[in-house]
């Protein structure tokens, strides 16, 4: 099942995956080309491409190959600018523009590439130029930031996607989610924004806590990534970085999962982390 609007970047080919770091290691391209072809068939919109700080040439050799396998475009993923700059030369573009993940307050560099060849980028709005986003008036300032500098290259609004970061919700002592939302409904409201997307590592919110959970003995469908979109999308939420083995669905009023969310954008500190506890409980 799948949620309508809800585009997700297939996350596997990522030097962080131990598996697909072995096959990169391996130079096991035959491997890297069908998980290519596995995310194209779980309806990945995008799929994510991360060599880590390997050679600009093996970046290309991994894109080249890719290519072959699928015709999904791509999601270039490296924050440095000789890699992403080799990787955007060798991408095909007859297949649809790329993603350029990620562009930052600190890398406005990077918006050059944008001559080189057109692409969309996810612009990292967690951080500023003098360190991390700490409240969501600094995460939508950095957004008017990466907006005006996009708009200094012509990249128009509706190829720009905006990330405002997501931390794991079970260590969440800093209020990371009343921040990344409340600077959501800000761009949201924002006219200057409109057309804009917005995504996040949708996997990263789950970290460390348990893939299932049960109430009475039963499996319980939600989890909290989908109460996450539940409350997101109308915001304007609608890309991930995510698995397309995920069973993504939007709940309903009333749903544990959702419940906990809710309830966690009420309260901050070691309150928000025993609430997530207490849905595990």
């Amino acid at each position: 099942m799948t949620i309508a609007n809800l585009n997700i970047i297939g996350e596997s080919i990522n030097d962080s995956v131990p598996s697909t770091r072995e096959f990169f290691d391996a130079g096991d391209i035959d491997s890297i080309k069908l998980l290519a072809k596995s995310q194209e068939e779980g309806n990945a919109a995008y799929i994510d491409v991360n060599v880590g700080g390997r050679s600009p040439d093996f970046f290309v050799t991994i894109i080249r190959e890719i290519q072959k396998a699928t015709r999904k475009p791509l999601s270039i993923d490296s924050p440095d600018p000789i890699l992403a700059e080799a990787a955007l030369q060798a991408y095909d573009d007859s297949i649809g523009k790329p993603i350029l993940n990620s562009i930052s307050p600190l890398r406005l560099e990077m918006f050059d590439l944008y001559k080189l060849k057109h692409f969309r980028p996810i612009l990292l709005i967690s951080e500023s130029k003098h360190g991390a986003c700490r409240t969501a008036e600094e995460t939508y300032e950095a957004a008017r930031l990466m907006l005006s500098e996009a708009k200094r290259v012509g990249i128009p609004n509706d190829d720009l996607i905006f990330d405002p970061g997501i931390a794991p919700i079970g260590s969440d002592s800093e209020g990371n989610l009343v921040r990344l939302m409340a600077a959501l409904k800000m761009i949201h409201e924002d006219n200057e924004f409109n057309g804009f997307h917005a995504s996040v590592g949708l996997s990263n919110f789950t970290v460390m806590l348990p893939p299932k959970r049960k109430i009475d003995g039963k499996p319980v469908k939600s989890h909290l990534e989908s109460a996450f979109l539940t409350r997101a999308m109308p915001l304007g939420l609608d890309y991930v970085v995510g698995s397309v083995k995920r069973n993504y669905v939007l709940l309903p009023e009333g749903d544990h999962a959702l419940v906990c969310i809710d309830e966690c954008l009420q309260t901050t500190g070691f309150d928000s982390i025993m609430r997530v506890r207490k849905f595990y409980k």
